[in-house]
């Protein structure tokens, strides 16, 4: 994969963007993440509304990574770029304190209880994204699994958080434009199904 908007294992970038994103895209602008991205729907539409801002979609597939690349320079947006690794690796890309804001939309829910380990809001990837998070940085869920965001909200009993607001219907709720009318694909797919998506912010308390 050639290219420039894509970080990857194999091209010497990858080994020494940590703590270097803001060089990467060569401003101070505020870095905004989005986990597992997937051909990076919420990414390309946040950058899209946001040019002031930097975004970064991280999935592990290069085929989707590749897709979302194409789009983003079709469409000459210098301010997204593409990261294929494993989520569980984060923290040797990204510099502590590094990272403004964290979007995760639509995880795989891993409703097995044997893969516990491998859901992207278990406590272990909490405590990654509390160290990569600034002081004032936000980390936002959006699902359409009851279990995943009932049990997302379960594991936040054991971090100290403020400015945590929440809904069990986000369509019907106050906090219905913090998702800039950014719908991916499974999210329509759900909502016409009659699912009601749930959404949640918070920051980690100091």
């Amino acid at each position: 994969m050639a290219s420039e908007n894509v970080i990857e294992p194999g091209k010497p970038l990858f080994d020494n963007i940590h703590g270097k994103w803001n060089e990467f895209f060569g401003n101070d602008n505020e870095i905004v993440v989005e986990l597992a991205c997937g051909w990076g729907e919420y990414t390309l539409s946040l950058a899209e509304k946001f040019p002031n801002r930097n975004f970064i979609g991280i999935d592990i597939k290069g085929d989707r990574v590749w897709r979302g690349s194409q789009y983003a320079q079709n469409k000459e947006l210098e301010n997204v770029a593409f990261l294929r690794m494993h989520i569980i690796e984060i923290l040797s890309l990204f510099d502590e304190n590094e990272i403004d804001e964290i979007w995760l939309t639509f995880p795989d829910p891993r409703p097995k209880d044997r893969d516990e380990k491998h859901r992207l809001s278990n406590k272990s990837f909490l405590q990654k994204y509390q160290k990569l998070l600034k002081t004032d940085g936000w980390f936002k869920f959006k699902t359409d699994n009851t279990r995943l965001f009932d049990y997302t909200l379960d594991v936040l009993t054991d971090f100290q958080i403020r400015d945590h607001v929440f809904t069990h219907d986000l369509y019907h709720s106050p906090l219905l434009g913090e998702h800039y009318d950014i719908k991916t694909k499974y999210e329509r797919i759900w909502t016409e199904k009659g699912e009601k998506i749930k959404y949640m912010k918070f920051r980690f308390a100091d």
